[in-house]
């Protein structure tokens, strides 16, 4: 298993939105805190199967001190998702 630290965004006229910063492009949302997490671990799965299908290399994951020092995440919640990235190994044929 991974664990991938996300931020999780509210606003009060919206859903629970994700932001994944290891993964640059990688977002997802929910209508609650619950179901924003579960859609962020698909989220997650589905960004590193296509940079994978594309050959694109897994961005190094940093410390979560690195991110929460970043501004543009000052008012979010953070957590860790657990991913299990070994489902991949089967799925994924990067091309050659």
């Amino acid at each position: 298993m991974t664990l991938y630290p996300i931020v999780i965004h509210k606003d009060p006229d919206s859903d629970y939105g994700v932001t994944v910063p290891d993964l640059p492009g990688c977002f997802s949302a929910g209508v609650t805190m619950e179901e924003a997490m579960a859609m962020a671990q698909e989220a997650i799965l589905g960004h590193i199967e296509t940079l994978l299908m594309d050959s694109q290399p897994i961005p190094e994951m940093l410390p979560i001190e690195a991110h929460m020092s970043d501004e543009f995440y000052a008012d979010g919640i953070w957590a860790v998702i657990e991913v299990d990235l070994s489902v991949l190994a089967v799925a994924v044929q990067p091309h050659a």
